[in-house]
Formats: structure tokens, C-alpha cells, sequence
């Protein structure tokens, strides 16, 4: 249960540590000029843009849905999108001749592993329980399924 605790503990510290980087990655690609944006090999402007949103989308989906317990299925989904971005930007790193800094985006990369396993396989976030309409001597009462009104 302890060791359950702290892993948990460190998925939610790589959760919110991948959306902030991926938020201020996406979000300076949304906004800057294109001219600004030029990196070791040319990719089209719309790319950028695009990749830009799956970025911002994928940071978004790290939290919203363990925060809320709503669909929390779809952090580790999240996660494997921003994976498969990761692999494209070390890729692109990579052809444009740059090593070193091509290991910024695989330890990225490895960090969402870490997340799309453990809140998938190791300690996943269950959904909260749905509210039921209950009918008790006319009037109606909303109860959590499973507990006592």
C-alpha cells in the first residue's frame, strides 16, 4: 500500500511536470511567428501548428481527466501521443545532425512511458462511481451507487 502511495505520488509529480512542458511547448508553437520557429530540419508551418495543438491536447489530457475521475483512461492515452510526438522530435533532431540535443526529447519521451504504463498497469485511476436518481416517497435524492443515502 505504501510503495502503491509513492509511486502514485510520482506519476502525479511526472504528470504535471509533462503538462507543463508540453503547454509551453504546444503553446509557442500556436503562437509564434513561423519564421521563429525554424529548427534543424524545415517542416511546413502548418505541421508546426498542428503539432502545436496535439502538444497542448495531450498536456490538457495528463490531468483533466485524473483530476476529475472522469474517463481517467485517458491519461495514459495522453501519454502515448505525446510518446509518438517525442519519437517524431527526436527523429527530426536526429536528421538534422544534432545529438546531443536529441536527448531532450527522449528523456521526455521516456518520462510519458513512465506515465502511460503506471496509470495504466501500475496504479490507474478509477473512475468515480455515477450519481443514480433514487425515488423516495415522491421526492427525488441523487446517491452514490453502492453507499447508503
Amino acid at each position: 500500500m505504501k510503495n502503491t502511495k509513492r509511486i502514485s505520488a510520482l506519476l502525479w509529480t511526472a504528470q504535471v511536470v509533462l503538462a507543463l512542458v508540453f503547454l509551453f511547448a504546444g503553446g509557442m508553437k500556436l503562437v509564434l511567428p513561423p519564421e521563429m520557429m525554424k529548427g534543424p530540419v524545415a517542416l511546413p508551418s502548418a505541421f508546426i501548428r498542428f503539432i502545436g495543438v496535439c502538444e497542448t491536447l495531450g498536456a490538457i489530457g495528463l490531468i483533466l481527466p485524473s483530476v476529475t475521475r472522469i474517463k481517467p483512461g485517458l491519461t495514459p492515452l495522453a501519454a502515448a501521443g505525446l510518446i509518438v510526438i517525442m519519437i517524431g522530435a527526436t527523429t527530426v533532431t536526429l536528421i538534422g545532425g544534432l545529438v546531443a540535443p536529441a536527448l531532450v526529447p527522449v528523456v521526455v519521451g521516456l518520462l510519458a512511458v513512465f506515465v502511460a504504463n503506471g496509470r495504466s498497469r501500475i496504479a490507474p485511476i478509477h473512475p468515480r462511481r455515477p450519481a443514480q436518481r433514487i425515488a423516495s416517497s415522491g421526492t427525488s435524492a441523487i446517491r452514490t451507487v453502492g453507499k447508503a443515502a
